[in-house]
């Protein structure tokens, strides 16, 4: 049951990553169709981005009274019928309109899926999960080129995915049952198999709230969830970290271009590096997450990627170690959003796990849609060689606060 169920959550990863890059990949000719100036994309994002914050942080008291199932299924439901609302907008107004309940699918369905796999499957699980969404990100480029390139217009690559989207909808639906029997399977057993720490996280299940029971019926609100000893820390964490990487994906061809003497073309090849090291790191470190614990990923994930930022910043005439550096930035980021997620049921308890990772959910978006402005705006009044040392200080600020955490969670637990 667990492993069917889990095959189901596997596919609605992919789901995740499908639509995400398709806005970037078509908008150099949605712009011009539509006839509004290239900047306008920010607006689109932007919608997106606050639907997504809005039902992440609703996402506790949806999913208790409806079940992860449901607002699974529903969720991507709605981001179907987005996307084939985007395939049928002739008018800049329209794509507005759709993005809301993009938005809305999109952040429901990240923060349901996130803590219902943290509740019920081991660390490595997670990591595959994610590596999933990379496979998602990297084919939708792909289906959008082919659709420009041969006449059938960004539009059409809206509808595949929408109708890809609607496919998975029906066997969402059709598992719902799974879903409960999987919950009251859990409540049956004194410990499942989300409970059991494994390897290097035994000891921060050792340490962890003494609340490890069935998840309550009514949600926690956001100021109680916020006073709980170290969720503002994982915040700053989660939030830095999403900036790192937003920040790295969005502005590293243009860093190997300007900074390096990198050739466009090259640049544009070479960006991908970052995502490629991303989906491979977090398949790599599924085989090991369970041994090592969530502490040491993302420990060792944020000194990986100051290691990176290093390699990145050498000012030396061959563009080999910068490259190098945009892979080791892929698989230093690899393991920590994973493994933030997958640690909050230990640091915070199964019963505010949801509340927690819906209010994470929202930091990440957070972070991850204002840093890359915001460095644009830094990069043009410094230069675009600021880029590994903005990189190197969102390292700092997450590994910081990540380490203050684990110490404010073993002395809860000791107290």
């Amino acid at each position: 049951m667990y492993s069917l169920l889990l095959a189901i959550i596997y596919v609605a990863f992919i789901s995740l990553g499908l639509p995400d890059s398709l806005v970037g990949a078509g908008w150099p000719v949605m712009h011009q169709d539509l006839g509004v100036p290239v900047a306008f994309a920010g607006i689109v994002t932007m919608i997106i981005a606050i639907g997504t914050i809005i039902s992440s942080l609703l996402s506790e008291r949806i999913t208790l009274r409806f079940g992860a199932g449901v607002v699974t299924a529903v969720s991507v439901a709605m981001t179907a019928a987005a996307l084939v609302g985007f395939s049928v907008s002739d008018q800049f107004w329209m794509l507005c309109l759709w993005a809301i309940p993009y938005g809305l699918g999109a952040g429901a369905v990240d923060a349901a899926l996130n803590n219902y796999v943290a509740l019920h499957y081991a660390a490595r699980h997670m990591n595959w999960l994610h590596s999933f969404w990379g496979v998602g990100a990297s084919i939708s480029p792909f289906v959008m080129g082919y659709a420009i390139s041969s006449g059938q217009g960004w539009s059409t690559a809206y509808l595949v995915i929408g109708l890809v989207q609607g496919a998975l909808t029906l066997a969402l639906l059709a598992s719902i049952p799974l879903w409960g029997k999987v919950d009251r399977d859990r409540a049956g057993a004194t410990q499942g198999p989300a409970d059991a720490a494994s390897g290097a996280d035994a000891d921060a299940g050792a340490h962890a709230p003494a609340d490890l029971t069935p998840d309550r019926a009514a949600p926690v609100p956001l100021a109680t969830a916020l006073r709980i000893p170290g969720v503002v820390l994982i915040l700053l964490t989660f939030s830095a970290y999403c900036a790192l990487e937003s920040t790295a994906l969005l502005w590293s061809s243009t860093y190997l271009v300007t900074a390096r003497g990198t050739s466009p073309a090259a640049a544009a090849t070479f960006g991908a590096l970052f995502v490629l090291g991303l989906t491979a790191g977090r398949f790599l470190a599924g085989f090991f997450a369970d041994r090592l614990g969530d502490r040491a990923l993302i420990r060792g994930g944020f000194v990986l990627i100051g290691v990176g930022s290093l390699l990145l910043a050498l000012p030396l005439p061959t563009d080999v170690l910068g490259l190098a550096g945009l892979v080791v930035l892929g698989l230093g980021s690899a393991p920590i959003y994973p493994a933030i997620i997958h640690s909050t049921p230990v640091n915070f308890g199964r019963r505010n796990s949801q509340a927690i990772i819906g209010i994470q959910m929202a930091a990440a978006y957070t972070g991850s849609t204002l840093a890359p402005p915001a460095f644009g705006v830094l990069a043009t009044w410094t230069g675009m060689w600021i880029l590994p040392l903005f990189l190197a200080v969102m390292v700092v600020a997450g590994l910081v606060m990540s380490e203050r955490l684990n110490r404010v969670v073993d002395s809860s637990a000791r107290a």
